[in-house]
């Protein structure tokens, strides 16, 4: 474990910001937590690769960077694969290892920037599947005391992009490692017609739709180290039928996606464009011009002006559509 002061959080989160930490550890063993706590200074934040923070300039406290790394398969039965990823490990490379190793079902997930463990906090999901399909449990430890918990599925109260990390027990765990239940009997999950149509004529494997899911997304989305993101920034709102079908009489070209208990998730990359924020600046950051849903910093930017360009997005959308959008990073 090693220990950092007035540390530069630039190049450790993805957006790019102005941002420094009074404190950063590299939190390499889970035995160093007792000894962390101790000595640490409030708050305690926990880093996996930022790919889903917006930092303040000046950050307090002590930010403990997980770099916990190990992946490994813990046993299977008839009907699946169980398999464990330490917190630290590259999420789009553990997904690739699955695949390599002949045990599908995380290919949807492909090219998702960030750490294993900080998957389940966001309870990720792409083109149909979201982490809590493949999730079967996670080990913790507390932040108050060093204690190691177990969570279960039922524990972590999934939601569209949400768990009790970032609601309930927000703040209060370090993910030390996430376990998987991928499936033996597979399904190609091609809900989306993009996938379709890119594998229009192929043998349809799970390699086959990662490799979809990967040119799909580097076909819309920046890479962060060619220009500062966090990937999507706004949560794709649900609204009941009621509401969306007003907004279908509205607007005939809405997108939108029924879901299982009878809601419809808006598309806000698509009502942000029809605002027309797409490709608009506003100073340092602006809206990408390939897709609207993503917010990128030029150079330069800071948390003020994130916040800046948010709230101006939020009013366009909210002005036109009557429709509130949710960010979706973790704000320090």
């Amino acid at each position: 474990m090693s220990t950092h002061t007035a540390c530069d959080l630039g190049p450790l989160h993805t957006l790019g910001l102005r941002a420094q930490a009074e404190c950063l550890v590299h939190f390499t063993d889970g035995h160093q937590l007792q000894a962390l706590l101790a000595e640490a200074e409030r708050p305690l934040r926990v880093l996996g690769s930022g790919s889903n923070l917006v930092p303040g300039e000046r950050v307090g406290g002590t930010v403990i960077r997980v770099e916990l790394v190990g992946r490994t398969l813990l046993g299977e039965d008839e009907y699946a694969w169980y398999v464990a990823a330490a917190a630290g490990e590259n999420w789009h490379d553990f997904v690739q290892w699955t695949l390599e190793q002949g045990w599908p079902g995380l290919e949807n997930l492909s090219l998702i920037p960030g750490t294993v463990g900080a998957a389940p906090i966001q309870n990720i999901g792409a083109y149909g599947v979201e982490l809590k399909d493949r999730f079967h449990g996670l080990a913790a430890l507390s932040l108050e005391d060093g204690s190691v918990c177990l969570f279960t599925p039922e524990h972590c109260e999934f939601g569209y992009r949400d768990s009790i990390f970032k609601h309930g027990q927000a703040g209060r765990w370090l993910i030390t490692e996430v376990l998987f239940r991928l499936p033996k009997q597979w399904e190609a999950k091609l809900d989306y017609g993009d996938l379709r149509a890119r594998l229009d004529g192929q043998e349809i494997t799970p390699q086959a739709v990662a490799d979809a899911v990967i040119a799909t997304r580097q076909s819309k989305l920046p890479d962060p180290a060619v220009i500062g993101n966090a990937g999507s920034f706004f949560h794709n709102p649900v609204v009941s039928a009621e509401v969306a079908a007003a907004l279908r009489e509205r607007f005939p070209g809405l997108v939108n996606y029924p879901q299982e208990d009878g809601r419809v998730k808006l598309a806000a990359g698509w009502m942000i464009e029809q605002a027309g924020w797409k490709g608009k600046r506003l100073g340092q950051v602006g809206m990408y011009d390939k897709q609207a849903l993503v917010l990128v910093n030029h150079g330069g930017a800071g948390a003020a002006d994130v916040k800046a360009l948010m709230q101006a997005v939020q009013a366009d959308v909210a002005k036109q559509f009557g429709v509130a959008l949710t960010p979706e990073p973790i704000w320090w």
